[in-house]
């Protein structure tokens, strides 16, 4: 098993009226994060803010290619990126107690916090397509080149995973600095992980670990 040490790249925030920063998504262009009553999106490149959706938002946070996915305590919204409308809503498995949120292959992912386990979901109903069980708990879920990724959060220490999908292996850790905490998680495709820093209010860029 490979194991390094984060390399924190930029930190923005931390954000306005003390906001804590739960899931984190990436459109592309646009990081967006939940924080309690909404998703607010900005510029990774100058850190300029640049659009909230008032909704509930307090966890995990997904984009599709083409609709964001916001975990609202024991439901799942659909949103259109355009309007901030809901479109649609699905149970989430955990009924509450759920965490991180991952768009991948054609299904939703679910991180389900203190009883250590991913989800795959059915995007349409809600239905669990399989589990995946842990050994931590379950913060942020994310997929960077069909890799899935988690981030743990236990105490004040906060790991990033690289794990099986197949099996729930862990393939690779990434530690991260003491008191550094990851709530959400999300690869932007490259080279780079955005991490929630839950009540510190800061999203943090991390190194892809190569």
């Amino acid at each position: 098993m490979k194991r390094s040490t984060a390399e924190i790249l930029r930190e923005y925030g931390p954000f306005a009226d003390g906001e804590g920063v739960h899931g984190v998504s990436f459109d592309g262009q646009r990081v967006w994060f939940a924080s309690d009553e909404k998703l607010t999106a900005f510029d990774p490149e100058s850190g300029e803010m640049l659009r909230s959706i008032e909704i509930p938002a307090d966890a995990g946070t997904a984009f599709d290619g083409e609709h964001l996915f916001q975990i609202a305590e024991d439901r799942i919204q659909k949103i259109d990126l355009k309007t901030g409308a809901v479109l649609a809503t699905i149970p989430a498995p955990g009924g509450g107690e759920d965490s991180g949120l991952a768009w991948a292959e054609g299904a939703l992912w679910v991180g389900q916090h203190r009883s250590r386990k991913i989800h795959q979901v059915d995007p349409e109903t809600g239905k669990i397509l399989r589990t995946i069980d842990s050994d931590r708990f379950v913060t942020g879920v994310t997929w960077h080149d069909n890799e899935l990724w988690h981030g743990t959060w236990e105490g004040d220490k906060s790991e990033l995973r690289r794990i099986d999908s197949r099996t729930g292996d862990v393939l690779e850790k990434v530690d991260m600095p003491p008191n550094i905490v990851v709530s959400g998680l999300e690869s932007d495709g490259r080279d780079r992980f955005f991490c929630g820093g839950g009540n510190s209010g800061k999203v943090r860029v991390v190194r892809r670990p190569r």
